[in-house]
């Protein structure tokens, strides 16, 4: 008797998966890994390189998060941080 795995592979290529379109599914994926993996260490070096002209990668790293965010979002997080600061005797 075949594995409920079998059945619902069996199931999909009666359907009218062609092993054709899987592979090619599958060498896309393959390829986008490689090009993510390329970008990955383009990203590296370039922190590398900012850090050995003496920039704050970690500074750096959070201004790439607030830029990705919506304006109005950050407005609303850093009136909450300050109010907070002033709360707990934080702020000048």
């Amino acid at each position: 008797m075949p594995t409920q795995a079998e059945q619902e592979m069996n199931i999909t290529m009666e359907g009218g998966l062609k092993s054709g379109d899987l592979r090619g599914i599958i060498q896309r994926i393959e390829n986008l890994e490689r090009q993510k993996q390329g970008i990955a260490d383009d990203i590296k070096a370039e922190k590398q390189k900012a850090k050995s002209e003496g920039f704050n990668v970690k500074t750096i790293n959070a201004i790439i998060k607030l830029r990705a965010r919506d304006e109005r979002e950050i407005e609303e997080e850093e009136i909450l941080l300050d109010l907070y600061k002033r709360a707990l005797g934080m702020s000048q």
